[in-house]
């Protein structure tokens, strides 16, 4: 299967975006905090498709590895 999106990815990570902008966020939520709040349905690096529990909207957000922080909230 063909992913259109793998070398804006690569290079979204590569030139360090995702780690900017967890530094730059307002709001950060650990594994522990995103999945009480979240609900989560796939993962593409350095995105995840979530669902937020309190109001069902969904969305995306970005995510850094290490340490592990979801952060940018957009609803779809």
């Amino acid at each position: 299967m063909h992913d259109d999106t793998e070398d804006f990815r690569r290079e979204y990570i590569a030139n360090g975006t995702p780690q900017a902008n967890c530094a730059a966020a307002e709001r950060r939520w650990t594994p522990q905090e995103l999945a009480r709040d979240f609900t989560v349905h796939s993962f593409l690096a350095p995105f995840v498709i979530v669902t937020r529990k309190s109001d069902g909207a969904k969305g995306s957000m970005e995510f850094v590895h290490n340490p592990r922080f979801y952060f940018n909230f957009r609803k779809d």
